[in-house]
């Protein structure tokens, strides 16, 4: 098997994060008390031992806003103690004024590569995330995500069908970016009708050539392993966008609600098993590399 890049996935320490913390409110990933608790990176590698993952990216947590350049230094410590992971996407919020010189000051961690924000916004409240779903249209946020350029990192674009258009706009208005849409557009509907939403969406963002997309998170709306599910949507996703626009994440330890990794890898492995292999290797791993400036 080639080498693997597990491209979305988490660690945490349960005293930093403060959504995990006092008592359980509703969340999109149902109920969560099996993740109240440490995951660190031990947890991690234990998790992935006997996958052929060699390489990891791990993805900001929602530590509190303030704590922005302290999680992405802690996640530096833990890959300097272990060797994992290998890139880091840290949080800064594009509305504040002094997210210039947060990015400047993370910037100096060695393995920072890239910047998330969450912008999905829903009807249904337990899917909503950002306060309004037109975030991406301030000009003060758009302006300060133009920085990103200035430091050769991409943005983890979450967003839900309703708000792709925007989105396309977004990536086509900043085409030094590369935009790396979370969990192949999060299709949460799977009537006939957001199902059309989700792929005219998805096709207004693979117009744009500098977005690419996550196939990660198929669990979180099911809160289940469904391999028909998955092989659908990474099969469309895939045609959509093409393999060389398409990278792999475990999403874990979310995903570990309700399965093992061995479970979520295995799969995306029976998913992806009717491509060659030139595309599968750039889904798994030639892909991220190449997004996140991983060392070889």
């Amino acid at each position: 098997m080639s080498p693997i890049i597990d491209a979305h996935h988490h660690i945490w320490r349960l005293a930093d994060l403060p959504w995990l913390q006092g008592p359980t409110v509703p969340r999109i990933f149902g109920p969560y008390e099996g993740i109240k608790r440490d995951y660190l990176i031990a947890e991690y590698l234990s998790d992935i031992a006997g996958t052929g993952v060699v390489k990891s990216i791990y993805v900001q947590a929602n530590w509190p806003n303030d704590k922005a350049l302290d999680e992405v230094a802690w996640v530096q410590s833990v890959a300097d103690a272990s060797g994992w992971p290998h890139g880091i996407v840290g949080f800064v919020d594009l509305l504040d004024d002094g997210a210039p010189d947060l990015m400047r000051a993370q910037s100096r961690v060695s393995l920072m590569r890239g910047v998330r924000q969450q912008l999905h916004w829903h009807d249904n409240p337990l899917y909503r995330f950002a306060p309004r779903p037109d975030l991406m249209n301030e000009s003060r946020w758009r302006n300060n995500l133009a920085l990103l350029q200035d430091h050769d990192w991409p943005f983890d674009l979450q967003i839900f069908a309703t708000q792709m258009s925007d989105g396309a706009r977004l990536a086509r208005d900043l085409p030094g970016i590369t935009f790396v849409l979370q969990h192949a557009g999060m299709p949460e509907d799977r009537t006939p009708t957001g199902r059309k939403l989700w792929r005219e969406g998805m096709r207004r963002l693979a117009d744009a050539p500098n977005v690419s997309t996550k196939l990660s998170a198929f669990g979180t709306f099911l809160h289940r392993v469904d391999r028909t599910y998955i092989a659908e949507v990474v099969h469309e996703t895939i045609a959509i966008f093409g393999a060389d626009r398409c990278l792999w994440g475990s999403n874990f330890p979310i995903e570990k609600l309700w399965a093992s990794y061995r479970d979520v890898f295995d799969a995306m492995m029976a998913a992806l098993a009717p491509l060659s292999d030139r595309d599968r290797a750039g889904i798994l791993h030639d892909n991220a590399a190449r997004i996140y400036r991983l060392a070889p």
